[in-house]
Protein backbone atom coordinates (compact mmCIF):
# COMPACT_ATOMS: atom_id res chain seq x y z
CA UNK A 1 0.00 0.00 0.00
CA UNK A 2 3.02 1.97 0.78
CA UNK A 3 4.42 1.57 -2.51
CA UNK A 4 1.04 2.24 -4.08
CA UNK A 5 1.36 5.81 -2.55
CA UNK A 6 4.53 6.80 -3.52
CA UNK A 7 3.70 6.26 -7.31
CA UNK A 8 0.92 7.94 -6.93
CA UNK A 9 3.15 10.96 -5.39
CA UNK A 10 6.07 10.42 -7.97
CA UNK A 11 6.55 13.41 -10.23
CA UNK A 12 5.77 11.38 -13.92
CA UNK A 13 2.35 10.41 -12.36
CA UNK A 14 0.16 13.31 -13.97
CA UNK A 15 1.61 12.74 -16.97
CA UNK A 16 1.37 9.08 -17.17
CA UNK A 17 -2.52 10.00 -16.44
CA UNK A 18 -3.05 12.51 -18.85
CA UNK A 19 -1.32 9.66 -21.35
CA UNK A 20 -3.92 7.32 -21.02
CA UNK A 21 -6.89 9.70 -20.68
CA UNK A 22 -5.51 11.13 -23.76
CA UNK A 23 -5.22 7.32 -25.59
CA UNK A 24 -8.74 6.28 -24.25
CA UNK A 25 -10.29 9.53 -25.53
CA UNK A 26 -8.95 8.81 -29.40
CA UNK A 27 -9.94 4.82 -29.06
CA UNK A 28 -13.31 6.39 -28.43
CA UNK A 29 -13.64 8.97 -30.90
CA UNK A 30 -12.26 6.10 -33.62
CA UNK A 31 -14.78 4.10 -32.49
CA UNK A 32 -17.64 6.78 -33.55
CA UNK A 33 -16.35 8.81 -35.72
CA UNK A 34 -17.66 8.71 -39.20
CA UNK A 35 -15.55 6.69 -42.31
CA UNK A 36 -14.41 9.57 -44.77
CA UNK A 37 -16.72 8.21 -47.61
CA UNK A 38 -19.26 8.56 -45.20
CA UNK A 39 -18.34 12.18 -43.85
CA UNK A 40 -17.53 13.13 -47.73
CA UNK A 41 -13.67 13.57 -47.54
CA UNK A 42 -11.58 12.90 -49.86
CA UNK A 43 -7.95 10.84 -49.94
CA UNK A 44 -4.79 12.59 -50.26
CA UNK A 45 -4.51 10.44 -53.53
CA UNK A 46 -7.23 12.42 -55.18
CA UNK A 47 -5.80 15.36 -54.63
CA UNK A 48 -2.74 14.66 -56.04
CA UNK A 49 -4.23 13.38 -58.64
CA UNK A 50 -6.62 16.01 -59.16
CA UNK A 51 -3.05 18.52 -59.11
CA UNK A 52 -1.92 16.21 -62.13
CA UNK A 53 -5.11 16.93 -64.26
CA UNK A 54 -4.88 20.55 -63.20
CA UNK A 55 -1.32 21.16 -64.46
CA UNK A 56 -1.53 19.37 -67.63
CA UNK A 57 -5.35 20.79 -68.25
CA UNK A 58 -5.91 23.98 -66.42
CA UNK A 59 -2.84 25.30 -65.71
CA UNK A 60 -2.54 27.56 -68.87
CA UNK A 61 -5.03 30.04 -67.74
CA UNK A 62 -5.21 29.53 -64.61
CA UNK A 63 -1.55 28.69 -63.48
CA UNK A 64 0.41 25.94 -62.04
CA UNK A 65 -0.82 26.14 -58.43
CA UNK A 66 -4.38 27.84 -59.51
CA UNK A 67 -2.51 31.54 -58.79
CA UNK A 68 -4.12 32.97 -61.64
CA UNK A 69 -2.47 34.56 -64.87
CA UNK A 70 -2.30 37.52 -66.50
CA UNK A 71 -1.80 37.89 -70.65
CA UNK A 72 1.09 38.96 -72.10
CA UNK A 73 -0.95 42.01 -72.84
CA UNK A 74 -1.50 44.77 -70.65
CA UNK A 75 -3.18 43.44 -67.44
CA UNK A 76 -6.35 41.88 -69.26
CA UNK A 77 -6.52 38.43 -67.38
CA UNK A 78 -6.24 35.20 -68.44
CA UNK A 79 -7.60 33.18 -65.81
CA UNK A 80 -8.29 34.38 -62.19
CA UNK A 81 -6.55 32.62 -59.00
CA UNK A 82 -9.20 29.62 -57.83
CA UNK A 83 -7.78 29.77 -54.38
CA UNK A 84 -10.73 30.32 -51.99
CA UNK A 85 -13.39 29.54 -55.03
CA UNK A 86 -14.30 25.71 -53.16
CA UNK A 87 -15.19 22.72 -54.93
CA UNK A 88 -18.43 23.67 -55.56
CA UNK A 89 -17.30 26.15 -58.45
CA UNK A 90 -14.70 23.87 -59.97
CA UNK A 91 -17.78 21.50 -59.88
CA UNK A 92 -20.00 24.03 -61.48
CA UNK A 93 -18.17 25.38 -64.28
CA UNK A 94 -16.68 21.99 -65.37
CA UNK A 95 -20.18 19.90 -65.21
CA UNK A 96 -22.46 22.52 -66.99
CA UNK A 97 -19.63 22.30 -69.99
CA UNK A 98 -18.44 26.58 -69.13
CA UNK A 99 -14.79 24.94 -68.60
CA UNK A 100 -12.28 24.43 -70.21
CA UNK A 101 -13.58 27.74 -72.17
CA UNK A 102 -13.84 26.89 -75.85
CA UNK A 103 -13.37 31.03 -76.81
CA UNK A 104 -12.15 33.76 -75.08
CA UNK A 105 -15.78 35.25 -75.27
CA UNK A 106 -17.52 37.62 -72.64
CA UNK A 107 -18.98 34.98 -71.04
CA UNK A 108 -18.96 31.35 -71.26
CA UNK A 109 -21.53 29.78 -72.70
CA UNK A 110 -23.51 26.35 -70.96
CA UNK A 111 -22.60 23.09 -73.32
CA UNK A 112 -23.57 19.44 -73.46
CA UNK A 113 -20.15 18.10 -74.21
CA UNK A 114 -18.50 17.72 -71.05
CA UNK A 115 -14.58 17.25 -71.81
CA UNK A 116 -14.14 15.38 -68.57
CA UNK A 117 -15.55 12.45 -66.57
CA UNK A 118 -17.58 13.40 -63.08
CA UNK A 119 -14.68 10.81 -61.78
CA UNK A 120 -12.16 13.36 -62.77
CA UNK A 121 -14.21 16.64 -62.29
CA UNK A 122 -14.64 14.91 -58.71
CA UNK A 123 -10.64 15.01 -57.89
CA UNK A 124 -10.02 18.60 -59.90
CA UNK A 125 -12.46 19.89 -57.48
CA UNK A 126 -10.56 17.97 -54.57
CA UNK A 127 -7.35 19.47 -55.09
CA UNK A 128 -8.72 23.10 -55.76
CA UNK A 129 -10.84 22.81 -52.33
CA UNK A 130 -7.28 21.61 -50.54
CA UNK A 131 -5.99 25.03 -51.77
CA UNK A 132 -7.97 27.53 -49.10
CA UNK A 133 -11.49 27.17 -48.11
CA UNK A 134 -14.51 27.46 -49.80
CA UNK A 135 -17.67 26.63 -50.90
CA UNK A 136 -18.49 22.62 -50.39
CA UNK A 137 -20.43 20.35 -53.12
CA UNK A 138 -23.96 20.49 -51.30
CA UNK A 139 -25.56 17.40 -50.72
CA UNK A 140 -29.00 15.85 -52.39
CA UNK A 141 -30.99 16.71 -49.28
CA UNK A 142 -30.04 20.30 -49.75
CA UNK A 143 -30.93 20.52 -53.37
CA UNK A 144 -34.03 18.43 -53.11
CA UNK A 145 -36.60 20.85 -54.52
CA UNK A 146 -39.41 18.13 -53.07
CA UNK A 147 -38.41 19.30 -49.41
CA UNK A 148 -38.45 23.44 -50.10
CA UNK A 149 -41.49 25.46 -49.87
CA UNK A 150 -42.20 27.41 -53.50
CA UNK A 151 -44.24 30.04 -52.02
CA UNK A 152 -41.36 31.46 -50.36
CA UNK A 153 -39.10 30.16 -53.12
CA UNK A 154 -41.19 32.17 -55.20
CA UNK A 155 -40.60 35.18 -52.60
CA UNK A 156 -37.39 34.92 -52.29
CA UNK A 157 -36.58 34.63 -56.10
CA UNK A 158 -38.18 37.74 -57.03
CA UNK A 159 -36.60 40.05 -54.38
CA UNK A 160 -32.89 37.99 -55.09
CA UNK A 161 -33.21 36.90 -58.83
CA UNK A 162 -36.00 38.49 -61.10
CA UNK A 163 -34.15 41.46 -61.58
CA UNK A 164 -31.95 39.61 -63.85
CA UNK A 165 -33.26 35.55 -64.63
CA UNK A 166 -36.85 37.14 -64.87
CA UNK A 167 -39.74 36.70 -62.95
CA UNK A 168 -40.30 33.22 -64.05
CA UNK A 169 -36.27 31.81 -64.77
CA UNK A 170 -36.72 32.71 -68.72
CA UNK A 171 -33.48 34.24 -68.25
CA UNK A 172 -32.68 38.23 -69.68
CA UNK A 173 -29.81 40.53 -71.61
CA UNK A 174 -27.15 42.05 -69.10
CA UNK A 175 -24.42 44.76 -70.19
CA UNK A 176 -21.02 44.11 -72.64
CA UNK A 177 -22.59 40.71 -74.82
CA UNK A 178 -23.02 39.28 -70.78
CA UNK A 179 -26.54 37.63 -70.23
CA UNK A 180 -28.14 36.10 -67.21
CA UNK A 181 -28.57 32.03 -68.90
CA UNK A 182 -32.44 30.46 -68.26
CA UNK A 183 -33.03 28.75 -65.32
CA UNK A 184 -35.52 26.13 -66.78
CA UNK A 185 -34.38 22.53 -66.96
CA UNK A 186 -31.18 22.97 -65.01
CA UNK A 187 -30.61 20.53 -62.48
CA UNK A 188 -31.03 21.64 -58.95
CA UNK A 189 -27.56 21.04 -58.40
CA UNK A 190 -26.26 23.48 -60.42
CA UNK A 191 -28.46 26.06 -59.24
CA UNK A 192 -27.39 25.39 -55.60
CA UNK A 193 -23.89 26.21 -56.30
CA UNK A 194 -24.44 29.26 -58.73
CA UNK A 195 -26.46 30.85 -56.08
CA UNK A 196 -22.93 29.87 -53.52
CA UNK A 197 -20.46 30.60 -55.95
CA UNK A 198 -21.68 33.96 -58.58
CA UNK A 199 -20.30 32.37 -61.28
CA UNK A 200 -19.68 35.93 -64.42
CA UNK A 201 -21.68 38.52 -63.56
CA UNK A 202 -23.78 36.80 -60.43
CA UNK A 203 -23.23 37.86 -56.89
CA UNK A 204 -22.61 35.07 -54.29
CA UNK A 205 -24.95 34.60 -52.07
CA UNK A 206 -23.95 32.77 -49.33
CA UNK A 207 -25.76 31.97 -46.19
CA UNK A 208 -25.29 35.57 -44.65
CA UNK A 209 -27.30 36.29 -48.27
CA UNK A 210 -29.78 32.92 -48.36
CA UNK A 211 -29.11 30.11 -46.39
CA UNK A 212 -29.38 26.57 -47.26
CA UNK A 213 -33.31 26.53 -46.91
CA UNK A 214 -33.75 29.58 -48.54
CA UNK A 215 -31.68 28.54 -51.52
CA UNK A 216 -33.50 25.21 -51.31
CA UNK A 217 -36.64 27.02 -51.72
CA UNK A 218 -36.12 29.00 -55.06
CA UNK A 219 -34.51 25.76 -56.31
CA UNK A 220 -38.36 24.37 -55.26
CA UNK A 221 -40.26 27.27 -57.05
CA UNK A 222 -38.11 26.87 -60.06
CA UNK A 223 -38.98 23.53 -60.38
CA UNK A 224 -42.59 24.16 -59.76
CA UNK A 225 -42.54 26.69 -62.85
CA UNK A 226 -41.42 24.08 -64.85
CA UNK A 227 -44.09 21.66 -64.41
CA UNK A 228 -46.63 24.04 -64.40
CA UNK A 229 -46.65 24.27 -68.20
CA UNK A 230 -48.12 27.04 -69.56
CA UNK A 231 -52.20 26.69 -69.73
CA UNK A 232 -52.58 30.23 -71.36
CA UNK A 233 -51.38 28.77 -74.63
CA UNK A 234 -47.82 29.55 -75.96
CA UNK A 235 -45.64 30.66 -73.53
CA UNK A 236 -43.86 33.85 -76.23
CA UNK A 237 -40.37 32.47 -74.26
CA UNK A 238 -42.01 33.62 -70.84
CA UNK A 239 -40.11 37.07 -71.28
CA UNK A 240 -43.06 38.81 -69.93
CA UNK A 241 -44.81 42.27 -71.69
CA UNK A 242 -41.66 43.09 -74.06
CA UNK A 243 -42.42 39.72 -76.00
CA UNK A 244 -46.25 39.97 -75.08
CA UNK A 245 -46.64 43.40 -76.93
CA UNK A 246 -44.27 42.50 -80.08
CA UNK A 247 -46.58 39.73 -80.39
CA UNK A 248 -49.97 41.91 -80.64
CA UNK A 249 -47.92 44.95 -82.60
CA UNK A 250 -46.87 42.27 -85.37
CA UNK A 251 -50.15 40.25 -84.98
CA UNK A 252 -53.07 42.64 -83.82
CA UNK A 253 -51.89 45.79 -86.27
CA UNK A 254 -51.45 42.85 -88.76
CA UNK A 255 -54.33 41.79 -88.84
CA UNK A 256 -56.09 45.10 -88.30
CA UNK A 257 -54.11 46.09 -92.16
CA UNK A 258 -55.34 43.04 -93.54
CA UNK A 259 -59.49 44.00 -92.98
CA UNK A 260 -59.03 47.79 -93.78
CA UNK A 261 -56.94 46.64 -97.19
CA UNK A 262 -60.22 43.99 -97.72
CA UNK A 263 -62.41 46.56 -96.79
CA UNK A 264 -61.47 48.99 -99.13
CA UNK A 265 -61.02 46.86 -101.91
CA UNK A 266 -64.62 45.59 -101.35
CA UNK A 267 -65.67 49.29 -101.41
CA UNK A 268 -63.78 49.82 -104.78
Amino acid sequence: MNALAARRRHPAAIAVLLLIGLFLMGAAYSAVAPRPAEAGVVSQDDVSEGKQLFQANCASCHGLNAEGRKTGSGDAIAGPTLAGVGAAAVDFQMSTGRMPMRAPTAQAPRSDTIKFSEEDIAKISAYVASLAPGPAIPSEEMVDPTKGDPAKGGELFRVNCAMCHNSSGAGGALTRGKYAPSLMDVAPKDIYMAMETGPQSMPVFNDTNLDSTAKRDIIAFLKSVEEGGNPGGLSLGRLGPVTEGMFAWIFGLGLLVGIAVWLGKKAA
